[in-house]
């Protein structure tokens, strides 16, 4: 992964290019700003892993801010304060804060709850990926669900066994929700050659539906587009 990129927003300088001196010499890509406008407007623009964010500035305070990143971001936030009160504490996690760090701090303090909260933050990010990969090869239709995955079919949460060639033919379908295929495609597309004789279709089909559909007669989802093909009928959410 790229380096992390950290924003600090604080409106006393001195303290605002310490805090960014220590991160870019642990090879953090640092991005400042001196209060809470200039914060969200770096938000927006640029991608951040992290921010460090003092309470009390001019023109739009940290807790406003993090109120409003939390509206679309997650990533973990880290308060600045010279306040101590548990009042404080209390507000600043309500906001949506993850960590809290009262002035004066020792800097390796910061910056090991920086680095603790990067490596929660790069799991989470890694559990979401997992998750996305995941879902790509799912397919829902209504009550229908196709997992390429683990080769799996569910009719309103139930597993069906379907065969091979069955499934693939369901998968094409599913892929595209309305879409009227002839007898052909499907044999040329599921078996991957010239369609010479269709009628094997017809018997796949006429399975499936025995198997997915609550009366095969009048099929929900598995529909016949008489003299052009075979779809799978659009759901209404």
């Amino acid at each position: 992964m790229e380096a992390y990129r950290i924003l600090v927003v604080e409106d006393d300088r001195e303290i605002l290019e310490g805090i960014g001196i220590y991160l870019k010499n642990l090879g953090y890509v640092v991005f400042k700003a001196e209060n809470g406008r200039e914060g969200l407007s770096i938000v927006e623009k640029e991608t951040i892993h992290l921010a460090i964010v003092d309470i009390m500035m001019p023109g739009m305070d940290g807790i406003t801010m993090t109120m409003k990143i939390r509206e679309k971001y997650d990533f973990p936030i880290i308060m600045l304060t010279a306040k101590s009160e548990e009042i404080d504490k209390l507000t600043g996690f309500q906001c949506g804060a993850d960590d809290y760090v009262t002035k004066p701090f020792a800097p390796l303090e910061l910056l090991a709850r920086v680095n603790s909260h990067l490596r929660r933050y790069r799991k989470y990010l890694d559990v979401l990926s997992d998750k996305e990969k995941t879902e790509e090869n799912v397919y829902m239709v209504g009550g229908l669900e196709l997992n390429e995955n683990t080769v799996t079919l569910s009719v309103d949460g139930n597993l069906v066994k379907v065969t091979p060639l069955e499934f693939k033919i369901l998968a094409l379908l599913m892929k595209n929700p309305g879409r009227v295929f002839s007898a052909e495609e499907i044999y040329e597309k599921v078996w991957n050659e010239r369609a010479i004789n269709t009628d094997t279709i017809m018997v796949h089909i006429r399975n499936l539906r025995e198997k997915i559909e609550y009366n095969p007669k009048d099929p929900k989802y598995l529909k016949v587009v008489w003299g052009v093909g075979y779809k799978i009928e659009k759901q209404q959410r």
